[in-house]
């Protein structure tokens, strides 16, 4: 019989698995047990990212994971790549966050718009994690509506001037590459501003309640020289820069399931041991229908995102479908963590438990890489026809 303490699976989704998939799925998962979780609670309270985790995270083939054999990287299905988000997820928001981002957001931008210079240059190094990216698109007053960005980039001979400004990124502190879409004269293009560029640097943000094991940046371009080389030169518009929160965002919605996971199987642990009127907690009917609503909840989302992989595989994948997984999921987990630390009563607050840092973590998951409404609204406009999200009636594709 199965540790009904580890990895919720009550409609036996293991069975939906192939080995290489679980193989991928247990080995990530007891790294986390062993390196993460003795360790990540103490650098959430110091608001520090565990930087030296990278080296083994990069040893397991964990960075871009679905990309090609020949830059060094796994080849793996998404399915596989899912289940290392949630895993990673279980853990912390920030591991999965530093994955996703040097994985989707600067890997799969390089491989699938870049040149091939560019992909021999960054992707054997980003994969080892010897190199780290981060990816520039957010500004402090364009984040759900990118094409408002003003950043910009001007043709100067065999350079760009880059001015501008990002905000809320990840790794950007620590960084030796940005992907930064910028506005030009022939549209949105991107490109890779490298650390050590006059003109550019990445303060770390401080203050955060929410994502302190993760880096999280500004970056500020002032007359920035970026050679035409290190452009991005096989995409213009926003479809280069959506495309890859696309990807992302898939990912985050495997993370919440693993955060809601951890959630559950803490929950349902300290509800079986906390004695309470000569009996454990669990046996409760108030308890049990927090419990029973996590399984439902869970499940749901285990089924949905495994779907979400299979699509993916077969090319049949849709973005609004994407948004629908992570609205979902992220709203779901962010539900069970309240739950699990209500069920802990004021031992929940303690950072020893698990649930209060995970729900803190969601409320940013909440918001990032498209909000909650915004993924309501473009599910929205694929099912009616219409988007809501602008001035006027404008039929979808307008």
């Amino acid at each position: 019989m199965p540790n009904k303490f580890q990895g919720l699976d009550y409609y036996r989704l293991d069975d939906l698995l192939d080995d290489g998939q679980r193989m991928v799925r247990d080995t990530v998962r007891g790294w986390v047990e062993e390196r993460v979780l003795p360790i990540i609670a103490g650098h959430y309270r110091e608001g520090t990212f565990p930087l030296e985790l990278v080296p083994e995270m990069a040893g397991m083939g964990l960075l871009g994971a679905t990309l090609p054999e020949r830059y060094g990287c796994a080849g793996l299905d998404n399915v596989a790549a899912g289940l290392i988000m949630q895993e990673l997820e279980r853990g912390d928001s920030a591991l999965r966050s530093f994955a996703s981002v040097q994985s989707s957001l600067v890997m799969y931008p390089i491989f699938t718009y870049g040149s091939q210079e560019q992909r021999d240059r960054w992707l054997p190094s980003l994969m080892k994690g010897e190199s780290i990216g981060c990816y520039g698109l957010t500004e402090p007053d364009a984040g759900s509506d990118p094409s408002s960005m003003k950043t910009r980039a001007a043709r100067r001979g065999a350079e760009w001037v880059l001015n501008g400004a990002k905000m809320w990124i990840t790794n950007g502190t620590i960084a030796d590459v940005a992907v930064v879409w910028a506005k030009t004269e022939d549209g949105i293009q991107g490109f890779l501003v490298e650390k050590g560029m006059k003109g550019f640097s990445a303060p770390e943000m401080k203050g955060k309640l929410s994502l302190r094991a993760s880096v999280t940046s500004e970056l500020i371009f002032e007359d920035v020289l970026v050679p035409d080389a290190n452009r991005l030169a096989g995409v213009k518009g926003l479809r280069g820069p959506l495309s890859c929160l696309n990807q992302a965002r898939f990912g985050i919605a495997w993370g919440a399931v693993g955060a809601a996971m951890a959630c559950y199987d803490e929950a349902l642990r300290y509800a079986s041991k906390r004695i309470m009127f000569e009996g454990p907690i669990a046996r409760f009917q108030l308890v049990q229908d927090k419990l029973v609503w996590m399984v439902n909840e869970i499940t749901k989302a285990q089924l949905m995102v495994w779907r979400l992989g299979g699509m993916k595989d077969a090319g049949t994948l849709r973005h609004p479908q994407v948004s629908l997984a992570k609205m979902n999921c992220v709203a779901m987990a962010r539900e069970c963590a309240r739950m699990a630390r209500d069920i802990e009563g004021a031992n929940g607050i303690l950072d020893e438990y698990v649930a209060m840092r995970h729900m803190q973590n969601l409320e940013s998951v909440y918001t990032y890489e498209g909000t909650h409404d915004i993924h309501k609204l473009v599910v929205g406009a694929d099912v009616t026809g219409y988007e809501a999200f602008r001035a006027g009636v404008h039929p979808v594709g307008e």
